[in-house]
């Protein structure tokens, strides 16, 4: 065999490998998802949308309350978590190269790696207790606490990728270090930003463990931000270990559209990469 022959086996045999693998990577995610579609589909209405749960042993009913009660505590934990992420990764990337930063770096990855049911039992001692209940505020805090490390951690990547010169033509027409930050660096590096941001609520989006220790839960709208409120990870959750098959198929149905919001905001993360030229 020739040294041609061989390095063209030699690639078809790990082009083949990689193949395989990619397959076995996507076979649970298709079958997970081909399950969720053929249990969730049937379920799917109108009602579904315009309905809150119906009272126990009753038919029919939706996840209304809890679909607005999600897009309410993803709302609030980004207008919380999203300017902490991106103005610290501007402190880092911009003003940062002490042994402090050192340490927020090391803070920010130890904390995106917490399980977040230990973020949801921190914020339960520090807002559930004091405020003797729980509260949309509790569960939205909880979930910034997991957003604020991937915008940061993203934000500072991306700065880091805007070149020098832009930044060195802001200076020398007299533009202030923090203007230039904000209005150049940041602004260059928005696209980048943004895939990070959706990359944190596609996160956010589905976590249920903080918002148990946090949220709790309602079965009806909620009008303060401290009482209990609704959300589909703990309207799923609790419809699939009920015993009532109404509540199982309800459970499917809000699993399917979780799953189809998660994928969106995937490839809306996908496509902002792409347009940066990340991926």
């Amino acid at each position: 065999m020739t040294l041609l022959a061989w390095r063209k086996l030699k690639n078809t045999g790990m082009t083949l490998l990689m193949g395989g693998a990619t397959l076995m990577v996507l076979i649970p995610l298709i079958l997970i998802f081909v399950h969720i579609v053929k249990m969730g589909l049937g379920s799917i209405s109108l009602d579904f949308f315009i309905h809150i749960p119906k009272p126990t042993g009753e038919a029919g009913g939706g996840m209304a309350n809890g679909m607005l009660g999600s897009a309410f505590l993803i709302a609030l934990a980004s207008t919380l978590g999203i300017p902490i992420g991106i103005f610290g990764a501007i402190y880092l990337s911009e003003y940062g190269g002490s042994k402090v930063s050192g340490l927020i770096r090391f803070c920010a990855d130890v904390l995106s790696g917490i399980p977040s049911i230990i973020t949801g039992m921190v914020a339960y001692t520090l807002l559930v207790v004091p405020m003797k209940g729980f509260s949309a505020l509790a569960g939205a805090f909880a979930l910034a606490l997991i957003m604020i490390p991937i915008v940061l951690r993203t934000t500072e990547e991306q700065l880091k990728l805007v070149p020098n010169s832009l930044r060195e033509a802001s200076l020398a027409l007299g533009v202030p270090l923090w203007r230039t930050s904000l209005k150049v660096t940041l602004r260059s590096a928005m696209t980048g930003v943004m895939t990070g941001i959706l990359l944190a609520i596609a996160r956010i989006a589905g976590e249920t463990a903080p918002l148990l220790f946090t949220a709790l839960g309602n079965q009806f709208w909620t009008r303060k931000l401290t009482d209990p409120i609704a959300a589909m990870p703990l309207q799923i959750f609790n419809f699939a270990i009920s015993p009532y098959e109404d509540w199982h198929k309800l459970a499917w149905a809000g699993a399917l559209v979780l799953v189809t919001i998660m994928f969106a905001l995937s490839l809306t993360a996908r496509w902002f990469g792409r347009k940066k030229g990340l991926s």
